[in-house]
């Protein structure tokens, strides 16, 4: 048993550290959304959607984004039409405990993890916020295809990225790197 403890140490640590990070941050942010009521949208989604209308706003779109009356998520309004709703699990939060985890479990130097980790959470949230902004616009003019767009294109892009930022830092910046 000792033997095979030895030969897949790597592997264990990594398992190991990847779901400590994932279910500490997972278990953070689920306190986090508690500290809400049932019907409130949380600030994170808020911001969110705050970025959206900003983003959207810069190419003088006609986007307006409010708090649902009856529930807790942001109704987005394009061209006066109601187009979308921008729930908790839009704002990409899993999305980045996934990330974080991984880079946590494959971790490198402090300084360099710590700056991969900050670099990658900002380039999925600015993914996300142009991701939300890009479905609105798309599914203002093709709504037909708006299982393919919000079910299959755009969580294939941020995975995508996701993916790439993993290959990037185990190829380059971790200590498995070499």
């Amino acid at each position: 048993m000792k033997k095979y403890l030895v030969q897949f140490k790597p592997f264990l640590i990594f398992i190991g550290t990847f779901f400590t990070a994932y279910i500490v941050l997972t278990l953070l942010y689920k306190l986090y959304l508690n500290t809400f009521e049932p019907n409130e949208v949380d600030g994170i989604t808020h911001i969110v959607g705050r970025n959206v209308e900003q983003l959207m706003s810069m190419f003088n779109c006609d986007i307006k984004i409010q708090k649902s009356i009856t529930d807790s998520w942001l109704d987005v309004w394009y061209n006066k039409k109601y187009i979308i709703r921008i729930v908790e699990g839009c704002n990409a939060v899993s999305v980045i405990i996934l990330f974080v985890s991984f880079v946590l479990a494959f971790s490198g130097k402090f300084k360099t993890t710590l700056i991969f980790i900050l670099s990658g959470i900002l380039l999925i949230y600015a993914l996300n916020v142009a991701r939300i902004a890009m479905l609105a616009v798309l599914l203002f003019y093709f709504p037909e295809k708006g299982h393919f767009l919000h079910g299959t294109l755009f969580p294939l892009v941020i995975y995508g990225l996701v993916f790439l930022l993993w290959v990037i830092w185990v190829n380059k910046f971790s200590k498995y790197a070499k």
